[in-house]
């Protein structure tokens, strides 16, 4: 497997110490996430030169940047032509920077519109947006989060969009702290999309964090489960206003390696 974590870890370091945190501990990549604030500098907003710059201190660390975090959403029609802009821009920062994969959500379904109008609406915009990525290298995966964390509605819009530059973001602790899927009935009605993960331990509903094995997130089936696949990508660790990096990073890559044995 190869493995990554997500800038929420190390919102403080610029992007050459968060590649050289990575390397310390034993990472394969990293994923930084967009629009926060965050001092690895990797945004739209950044140049040519900035982002020949940043091709250029990756390729050196031999560290990857397995995804582009964005906060872009597509379940709400009154945003749906600034979301597809935003995205657009998005898909060109990761084409000019060799990244593979940027992570979306759905959304929040505004009052009043149904679920299946929603299932439409997202759909729609990840298909308008799928030829652009593909030009540029990029998969567009969507995450299971927010009002998607069920996977069969986020296997929907896979199957009604049915393009190679779609996929899914499998965050495989909130479909279980909702409770509308465990681990393997997420596998089953993801498992032909799956482009990305992210993972993180936790207790009750709101997934207060806690380190891998002592929550109630089934990472080692996880593991299992995608190893059975010959799963390619990345499992990416998103722990957000947690310990400090140098406490969980070490910790929790040790774990999963345990279960990837």
């Amino acid at each position: 497997m190869n493995y990554a974590f997500m800038t929420f870890s190390t919102p403080e370091l610029t992007l050459r110490e968060v590649l050289a945190a990575a390397k310390t501990y034993g990472y394969d990549g990293i994923e930084p996430r967009l629009d926060v604030g965050h001092r690895h500098g990797i945004e739209v907003a950044a140049s040519p030169r900035e982002r020949a710059d940043i091709r250029r201190q990756v390729a050196d660390s031999g560290i990857a940047l397995a995804c582009l975090a964005t906060s872009l959403t597509f379940a709400d029609p009154a945003k749906t032509e600034t979301m597809l802009r935003d995205a657009r821009d998005r898909i060109g920062l990761a084409g000019d920077l060799g990244v593979p994969v940027i992570r979306v959500f759905g959304g929040g379904i505004p009052a009043g519109l149904g679920r299946e109008a929603a299932i439409g609406l997202v759909t729609d915009s990840l298909r308008r947006l799928a030829d652009h990525a593909a030009e540029r290298g990029v998969a567009i995966a969507m995450e299971t989060h927010d009002d998607w964390c069920d996977p069969r509605h986020v296997a929907a819009v896979m199957r009604g969009v049915a393009h190679p530059a779609v996929a899914v973001n499998w965050d495989i602790m909130h479909p279980v702290r909702t409770g509308r899927a465990t681990i393997d009935e997420s596998f089953a009605a993801l498992r032909p999309w799956i482009r990305h993960l992210h993972i993180h331990d936790g207790r009750g509903e709101g997934g207060e964090l806690t380190p891998i094995g002592t929550g109630i997130i089934n990472h080692r089936r996880a593991i299992e489960l995608l190893r059975g696949i010959a799963y390619a990508g990345f499992i990416s660790g998103e722990w957000i206003n947690w310990e400090d990096y140098r406490v969980h990073l070490p910790r929790e890559l040790a774990t999963l390696k345990e279960y990837d044995r």
